[in-house]
């Protein structure tokens, strides 16, 4: 007896997870299974990924589903992939890795931003992809590579992102989507690569590295017979390439859905802030940052500023405390630190100290790129207790939302929120009276490979649309509005004025610090001073 094809398989491939995640045809969950994917760390700002070792963990993944759902390969009508964004992922001709895989978090090409910020076809290659240029992203780390290290690209045949490599082992093909495509090395509005673009990032000469570009909802290929004898499933099932995981979890989190003025964040380890528009209603700020990256929907492009660090500011905090119980005997767990935020929250003022949360080694991206930004606490005195400085790291997170919705245009008219902050009643009660916004959490558990299987459910025609697949799989699982406190909003409305001018006024101080780092290294690798 012949099994229904009834099941799409989603992979989320994260910078230190890969989830392959099963939905039935509606957008039911059905399981998932998941692999650590870790990286490593250079002093000199490196962080890099083998793609080997990516790819072992992804057929892992989806081995373990097959072992959580019965007759899995004879049930799966399709698959699809996203995954971590920008960053490197060079091959050679044969579809040999050419060295590990340079991550968004590597910081190596900062002084190759710096260089190409201040060349007279910025402003262009800005208002073709719409994206602020920054060493997270694939044209700033190949024209960093083209300066410091061309004998790697002279190896290489190809230029990937992470899913792109993932979709190459899955089907043979090179290719890449719009979504990456258009924003790092294109015009967001013909979703094609762009000669201007190219230019201004020195690269003209390597264009032969960037693959063809193919939209997912329209195209697949068969998994090949390589592929399936890893992952388990069958040769010739249908595989989406997706677009990359910042807009799959958006779009599976509820970014569009058709209700002028919504957005979406997710509040994880990072902070992304999503409004979808149509691309002749995008706003490009005057500082030249963000993104503009493309939805799988004709004409819809999502607007996109990023906080490289959110929720690690407060892990953080909770392993300061956690640090201080340890050296009087105490071990205290990170869940059994996290249950103590609302008492924190509860003993502590709204609104009494300043915190910026600029806590990644990598500086900031968004709503401004500045590598050397750095987290600092402002306004303390000797009544404060540590409780205020919780209070302070989660208000941060408000306020830095605010920030980059800020530099999109007006605030949202509604927030959709996920990711595992979203659990937290404290910290949606911060983001709504930041905005002035009602917040509603989306109840969607994966929403990163939900977004995708999407894609797979409309390239093979369960869905005529992206929009009718969207009332199905996204719309009947948003909670609730949260109205925000009246209180609140009248107290951050006041404390952002000063937070965004702090920000500010502090970059020399940063640089210093940088400069004065940079000294002390110096000094230390020369054996120091007699």
């Amino acid at each position: 007896m012949t099994e229904s094809r009834d099941i799409l398989i989603g992979i989320d491939a994260g910078t230190s997870v890969i989830k392959a995640v099963a939905f039935d045809l509606g957008g039911r969950q059905l399981a998932s299974a998941a692999v650590r994917n870790t990286y490593e760390t250079g002093a000199d700002g490196a962080a890099t990924q083998p793609l080997a070792r990516t790819w072992a963990d992804c057929a892992t993944a989806l081995r373990g589903l097959g072992e959580k759902i019965d007759h899995l390969p004879q049930r799966c009508a399709a698959i699809s992939v996203t995954a971590q964004g920008d960053g490197t992922w060079l091959i050679d001709g044969a579809g040999t890795p050419v060295g590990d895989a340079w991550l968004w978090l590597d910081a190596r090409a900062a002084p190759t931003v710096a260089r190409v910020a201040r060349g007279p076809a910025e402003r262009a290659r800005f208002e073709a992809t719409g994206t602020g240029l920054n060493c997270c992203q694939q044209g700033a780390q190949l024209a960093h590579m083209d300066r410091h290290h061309g004998e790697m690209l002279d190896r290489a045949a190809t230029a990937l992102h992470c899913k792109d490599w993932l979709y190459f082992c899955l089907t043979g093909l090179r290719a890449t989507d719009p979504s990456e495509a258009s924003f790092t090395f294109g015009d967001f509005r013909t979703r094609t690569y762009s000669d201007t673009v190219i230019e201004a990032l020195g690269l003209s000469h390597r264009r032969h590295l960037l693959p063809e570009i193919i939209e997912g909802t329209e195209v697949t290929l068969p998994l090949s017979e390589k592929a399936a004898a890893q992952t388990g499933l069958l040769a010739g099932t249908p595989v989406s390439l997706a677009y990359v995981d910042m807009v799959m979890t958006a779009l599976g989190a509820g970014v569009h859905t058709g209700d002028a003025g919504a957005a979406c964040s997710t509040v994880g380890s990072t902070g992304v802030h999503m409004r979808a528009v149509t691309a002749d209603r995008v706003h490009l700020n005057a500082e030249g940052t963000g993104y503009v990256i493309c939805l799988p929907s004709p004409g819809m492009v999502t607007q996109v500023q990023t906080n490289m660090a959110a929720t690690l500011n407060l892990d953080w905090a909770l392993e300061l405390a956690g640090g201080i119980a340890e050296d009087f005997g105490l071990s205290l767990s990170h869940a059994e630190l996290v249950a103590r935020i609302d008492g924190w929250m509860a003993r502590s003022a709204v609104g009494q100290l300043i915190y910026h949360p600029y806590i990644s080694d990598a500086g900031e991206r968004g709503p401004f790129v500045d590598a050397a930004a750095r987290a600092s606490l402002v306004g303390l005195s000797s009544a404060h207790r540590y409780a205020d400085v919780v209070r302070a790291v989660i208000e941060s997170l408000g306020m830095a939302a605010r920030d980059c919705y800020g530099a999109m245009g007006a605030m949202p008219s509604e927030l959709r929120l996920t990711g595992g902050a979203a659990r937290s009643k404290a910290l949606r009660a911060v983001l709504a009276g930041a905005l002035d916004t009602p917040v509603r959490v989306s109840f969607r558990e994966e929403a990163g490979a939900a977004g995708a299987a999407m894609m797979a459910a409309v390239a093979i025609g369960a869905y005529d649309t992206m929009e009718a697949c969207v009332a199905d799989w996204v719309t009947p699982l948003l909670g609730e509005a949260e109205i925000p406190d009246a209180g609140l909003v009248r107290a951050y409305a006041s404390l952002f004025s000063t937070y965004q001018s702090s920000r500010r006024a502090l970059a020399p101080v940063w640089h210093g610090l940088a400069q004065h780092r940079a000294g002390l290294s110096s000094t230390d690798r020369s054996g120091g001073s007699d």
